[in-house]
């Protein structure tokens, strides 16, 4: 398996990664979204802001995992203000349980770290939740949130 990060040629594979991950998290495709995952993925990658791993197999993509990096005013528990979100961790059913997904998330991590970021936070389906627990992410009451739809 090659593991690598993403460029702009991957566009069209990301695009496709991510619907079927929202299918597998049983997120009915009500409406077509490829103009919005094309510009966010290309403008994210462009800037920096999007860091995106894929995993290959037979130059077949089969995994990723990808963190986008925000920043914030510096505060006392963190001085950089930099923070970072995990997002698109994925893996194709047929490759799940090879601990992809924990080697995807320590090239993460390692990515934040370079980029002097010191908060990381994610949002876990209950199938990634037992991979970030025992990573060491850490269950939070932190956020509140509004629909503005």
């Amino acid at each position: 398996m090659n593991y690598r990060k993403a460029s702009i040629e991957d566009i069209d594979n990301l695009i496709g990664l991510r619907k079927i991950q929202l299918a597998d998290e049983g997120i009915e495709p009500s409406l077509d979204i490829d103009k919005e995952l094309y510009f966010f993925f290309k403008d994210k990658l462009d800037d920096g802001s999007l860091i995106q791993w894929v995993v290959e197999d037979n130059n077949k993509m089969i995994a990723t995992g990808a963190v986008i990096i925000y920043e914030f005013p510096p505060s006392y528990t963190n001085p950089s203000g930099k923070k970072a979100y995990i997002t698109n961790m994925y893996t194709r059913e047929d490759y799940r349980g090879q601990g992809i997904a924990t080697s995807l998330l320590a090239k993460l991590v390692d990515e934040t770290k370079n980029a002097d970021v010191t908060k990381l936070w994610l949002g876990a389906s209950k199938l990634g939740r037992p991979v970030y627990k025992k990573f060491g992410f850490k269950e939070t009451d932190e956020w509140l949130e509004l629909d503005l739809l």
